[in-house]
């Protein structure tokens, strides 16, 4: 049996799967004979996702939720493991980002990007690591980002989310690896998406990856037990990079290339 074999048959749910990097990872998990539960907010297009999955032959369901919610993990849990459905592969890809100088933005957009590029990645771990850690095996998948690397000027929020996320999928990747389960967090630069567009944030969309080889990439590290995956060249790059320059100066750097047209 190969790696990406292992898949086979395990219930995979995809968070954020309505679009870009979630139904990129969806198609890619199908391929591999995976059965998925999509959730997102936007249900018609899970269904449309669904309806092509099933098209192609895999099983797929749809649930709609919004992780800006506190209540929508648990929901997510009650109408799947909760449900009967043991779920292997947890792909917390769900996220929001925003373009912009702090001080200007709106409180509540800040708050968002805590709650579910965080607060909703903690929870949904908490309710469906246990169960794993029971059956002594399952995957977790935790996109973070190259941002999280670095701090960011004018997507100050995003990139600490970011930040968060990996250090969270490292440390419980040690604590849960002695169980069969496998945590992965994937760092992906620039990609094909609409998240550009919904933060506002045309600055950063440069060297843009195609979404099909983020996902590929993604699902065979998790297969393989990697703990980090940075997709492509010019991440792993940056990521070494910043390790041997000074915080100020990488900052400073980006902020007079990022800072937004008055």
């Amino acid at each position: 049996m190969t790696a990406l074999q292992q898949f086979r048959g395990k219930w995979a749910l995809v968070t954020g799967a309505s679009s870009g990097i979630g139904a990129a990872l969806a198609r890619e998990f199908a391929a591999q004979g995976a059965k998925l539960i999509l959730t997102a907010r936007r249900k018609d297009r899970l269904e449309a996702l669904a309806a092509e999955l099933a098209a192609a032959g895999a099983e797929a369901r749809t649930l709609v939720a919004d992780l800006n919610d506190p209540a929508a993990p648990q929901q997510i849990y009650d109408a799947t493991e909760g449900a009967g459905f043991a779920v292997d592969i947890l792909i917390n890809n769900a996220g929001l980002g925003q373009f912009g100088a702090f001080y200007l933005s709106p409180v509540e957009q800040e708050l968002s990007q805590v709650r579910v590029n965080c607060e909703a990645v903690v929870r949904l771990a908490r309710l469906f690591v246990p169960r794993m850690v029971e059956r002594r095996g399952g995957w977790l998948l935790i996109v973070a980002s190259t941002a999280s690397f670095q701090p960011i000027p004018y997507i100050s929020t995003y990139a600490a989310t970011k930040a968060f996320d990996r250090f969270f999928a490292l440390g419980l990747a040690a604590e849960v690896a002695r169980f069969g389960v496998q945590v992965t967090a994937l760092c992906p630069g620039p990609t094909e998406s609409e998240f550009f567009d919904v933060a506002q944030a045309s600055q950063f969309k440069r060297g843009v990856q195609p979404v099909d080889d983020v996902a590929r990439q993604a699902v065979a590290a998790l297969a393989h037990g990697r703990r980090v995956v940075i997709p492509n060249a010019r991440g792993r790059f940056t990521a070494f990079l910043v390790r041997f320059v000074p915080v100020g100066l990488v900052t400073r750097v980006i902020e007079k290339a990022a800072r937004p047209k008055p």
